[in-house]
C-alpha cells in the first residue's frame, strides 16, 4: 500500500524540513499552505526525487477549511494513511507593548494548535476513502517546560504565554487521541527545542549555555523524530509519546 503523508504547515522552516526527509524515503506525500501556490517550488522539488507530491490549501483559522480537507483531498483520489500535523500561524503570537496577550489571539492560538488539528484529524479518521494509521502531532519543548528568563534577559515577550499553553494542550491532546484512535492509528508528538535561523550570536550563547548539548537545533535534524514515530514497523509500539528533541534543554 502505497504512504501518503500529509504535512500541514509544509511551506514552513518545519513543514519543509520535514517534507524534504520523506520523500527520499519513498513516501508521497500531501503539502498544505494558506497561500497553496506558495508550495510550488517545494513540490517540483520533491517530484524531483521521485517523491508523489500534491498541494491544498488549507487554514487553520477557517472551519470550513479544516473541516473540508480530508473530503477534498479524497476527491483528487488521493487516500492519506498518515498525518503531520504541523501547521502553525506567526499572526497568533503577537503580544501588547505590556508583554500581555490579547484574548483573541490567545484563543485563535489554541484554535490552530489543538482546536482544528483535532477536527481535521476526526475528519480524516472517519471518512473511508483515507487509510489513517499514524499521526505525528509537532509540540514544542515550551509545552514540557516553562521558558526560562535566563535565555531571554529576561524579557518574555519573546516566548508568548499563549504559544506554551497551546503546545502543552497539544501534548496532551496526543495522549488522548492515542487512547481514543486506538487501536488502529497510533497517535505521537516530537516536542522540538529552539531552532537556529532567527537569533542573533548572543542568544545563540544563551541557549548554547541552558542546553546539555551545547547549541540549538539545526532543520536538517527536524525530519529524524518525525520519520520514525510516522514508521508503522519502526515505531510499531509507540503511541501516546512525546518524543522531546530539545538538545537536551528540559533535563534541566
Amino acid at each position: 500500500m502505497t504512504r501518503t503523508a500529509l504535512i500541514t504547515g509544509a511551506t514552513g522552516k518545519l513543514g519543509s524540513a520535514i517534507a524534504r526527509h520523506l520523500a527520499p524515503l519513498g513516501w508521497d506525500l500531501v503539502l498544505t499552505s494558506r497561500n497553496v501556490t506558495r508550495c510550488d517550488p517545494l513540490v517540483e522539488e520533491l517530484r524531483a526525487v521521485g517523491a508523489g507530491v500534491h498541494a491544498v490549501e488549507l487554514d487553520l483559522l477557517s472551519q470550513e477549511s479544516a473541516e473540508s480537507l480530508a473530503a477534498r483531498i479524497a476527491n483528487t483520489g488521493v487516500r492519506i494513511t498518515h498525518v503531520v500535523s504541523n501547521a502553525r500561524s506567526l499572526d497568533t503570537l503577537a503580544v501588547e507593548a505590556d508583554g500581555t496577550t490579547q484574548h483573541y489571539n490567545f484563543v485563535d492560538e489554541f484554535a490552530v494548535e489543538v482546536v482544528a488539528p483535532y477536527r481535521m484529524l476526526m475528519r480524516i479518521a472517519n471518512d473511508p476513502r483515507h487509510a489513517l494509521s499514524s499521526v505525528v502531532t509537532v509540540g514544542s519543548q515550551y509545552g514540557v517546560v516553562a521558558p526560562n528568563p535566563q535565555l531571554y534577559e529576561g524579557d518574555l515577550s519573546r516566548s508568548p504565554i499563549q504559544y506554551g499553553v497551546s503546545k502543552a494542550a497539544l501534548h496532551h491532546m496526543t495522549r488522548e487521541l492515542a487512547v481514543r484512535m486506538a487501536p488502529n492509528v497510533r497517535v505521537n508528538c516530537v516536542a522540538y527545542g529552539g531552532f537556529e535561523g532567527r537569533t542573533d550570536a548572543a542568544f545563540l550563547e544563551r541557549y548554547a549555555q541552558l542546553a546539555p548539548l551545547g547549541r540549538m537545533l539545526t532543520v536538517e535534524e527536524a525530519g529524524g523524530p518525525v520519520a520514525f514515530l510516522l514508521d508503522d514497523a519502526a515505531a510499531s509500539s509507540v503511541t501516546g509519546h512525546v518524543l522531546v528533541a530539545d538538545a537536551g534543554w528540559s533535563v534541566w
